[in-house]
């Protein structure tokens, strides 16, 4: 069956994911991993709390179309809580629960909620802008809600952009995006019923919530979550005692994981990696600790991951894949036209690509922003004559060397056997005066440094600063925070 098949009507994003209960109803969906501990839940015990609480929503008053604020915590609260909703349709909104009280309070203008669901001790808007539950359990106490099935393209649920720019957006998703997230599975994944999916990231995390819970359960696998608070050196430990047969992590996971020693993981059989480049040094250390392949994948909120390599395809050597078949790209110049074959260009997704956004939401609607018939993601890349695609960075990330165009991430694989994790960005020295600086946290002496670069790089391309960091600045989910690195870069200089 095509990964790309029209998505059946009437569907509803939650019967779609939750259907392996009326399959399997005693095979386990959910299992919460502590190193002494797991608390398990069958398919039929996860429907069965799902379609409860959203019954418990209704009887909120809730209304189709309202929306509801999740301001959850690392618990199986989150992913019920989701699915509830849109199981009745209501549009579920998760947000972090890092944000603070004025952070949180300057997005419900946009979301502008009617009900909220929160844990105890996550910040919550001030003022409240309506009713806030955080008793779970009585929420739960209600006969279950039938599925409210309806149009593919109906609103299912909002998510903000990572807000880099300083103006987080709310991106607005349809229930096909679930079916569409299919073309993940062996475009990707290498996803079967019967794995084990292992992901490092906390429930309350769009990553670990699509990857690690919604796409194992859509195809009635199993989905493996570590406990709230637990160290990332476990991991090893629960991956090889609960017969984890894929792992997920971002990359800086990965990096944490490699410090120690790894046990034996007979039944391993890869790893996958999204939210930043995947560093080719570490891809390597790992396939020669444990045996296995990590194969990375390209996404945004606006369309989760679509180039990617897979155990199907591997992705060659310094590439980030390919697209994933179904996936409708192209990569364009500034004018909107294609470039040619070994040219750098922005990549872009067809407006009818079944996994992008309905569009950005405005007080009126969905804007979808598009050049011609194309959403421009604003990721730098090139086309190899295979088809696979190498990564330049964000448009803005990209750096301006006396008129080039330089990636960051050409310069950081240069210098990563050398320095390990490190970081190229532009550092403003002097009024109107830019250079290109390598941040990175090894003991590597600066001439060595510069003398590596001349064998590696054009002059154009090669750092004039060197800055030897503690650490390089990334957040919660280890993505690198590159807007931060110009100041950091300056006060070590």
């Amino acid at each position: 069956m095509p990964a790309d098949r029209p998505c059946p009507t009437p569907f509803n994003l939650a019967a779609h994911v939750l259907a392996g209960a009326a399959r399997h109803p005693d095979k386990i969906a959910l299992a919460v991993l502590s190193p002494t501990r797991s608390d398990r839940w069958s398919y039929a015990r996860l429907e069965a709390r799902v379609r409860a609480t959203a019954s418990g929503l209704l009887a909120q008053g809730g209304q189709p179309g309202d929306r509801v604020l999740l301001r959850l915590g690392n618990t199986p609260d989150f992913p019920v809580a989701y699915l509830a909703a849109i199981a009745v349709g209501l549009v579920p909104v998760p947000t972090s629960a890092q944000l603070t009280t004025p952070e949180i309070s300057r997005l419900i203008p946009q979301i502008a909620p009617r009900l909220i669901l929160a844990h105890d001790g996550i910040a919550l808007p001030d003022p409240a802008p309506c009713p806030v539950l955080t008793d779970f359990d009585t929420l739960a106490d209600h006969p279950p809600a039938p599925y409210r099935m309806g149009d593919p393209d109906d609103l299912a649920y909002l998510v903000f952009t990572s807000g880099t720019s300083g103006h987080p957006r709310a991106v607005a998703h349809a229930h096909r995006a679930i079916w569409a997230r299919r073309m993940m599975h062996q475009g990707w994944y290498g996803l079967t019923s019967a794995d084990r999916l292992l992901h490092a990231g906390a429930f309350n995390w769009t990553f670990t919530l699509g990857t690690g819970l919604l796409d194992p359960w859509s195809v009635g696998a199993t989905a493996l979550i570590p406990a709230d608070g637990l160290d990332p050196k476990t991991l090893p430990l629960l991956l090889k005692r609960h017969d984890a047969s894929i792992f997920a992590a971002a990359p800086g996971v990965y990096r944490q994981i490699l410090r120690t020693a790894l046990p034996a993981m007979p039944h391993l059989r890869h790893g996958l990696s999204a939210g930043e480049k995947l560093p080719e040094p570490l891809r390597e250390h790992w396939q020669q600790a444990t045996g296995t392949p990590i194969h990375e994948a390209l996404g945004m909120s606006e369309c989760s991951t679509f180039i990617s390599g897979s155990p199907a395809r591997p992705a060659p050597h310094h590439t980030l894949g390919f697209p994933q078949p179904g996936r409708r790209i192209a990569i364009l110049d500034d004018a909107g036209q294609p470039v040619p074959v070994a040219e750098t260009g922005a990549l872009a997704i067809q407006r009818n690509d079944p996994g992008l956004m309905l569009g950005y939401l405005t007080k009126t609607g969905f804007a979808l922003p598009l050049r011609g018939e194309w959403f421009v993601t604003g990721d730098m890349v090139h086309a190899q004559a295979d088809g696979s695609l190498v990564y330049h960075g964000r448009s803005d990330d990209m750096l301006n060397a006396g008129g080039f165009r330089v990636s960051p991430q050409e310069i950081e694989r240069a210098f990563a056997a050398l320095v390990g994790d490190c970081a190229a960005v532009s550092v403003e020295v002097r009024r109107d005066t830019h250079v290109i600086a390598l941040a990175h946290s090894s003991d590597v002496a600066e001439t060595t440094l510069r003398e590596h670069a001349e064998t590696c790089l054009a002059r154009y391309k090669q750092p004039r600063l060197y800055a030897r960091i503690d650490a390089l600045p990334r957040g919660a989910n280890g993505k690198l925070n590159r807007k931060a690195l110009p100041d950091i870069i300056r006060t070590a200089s």
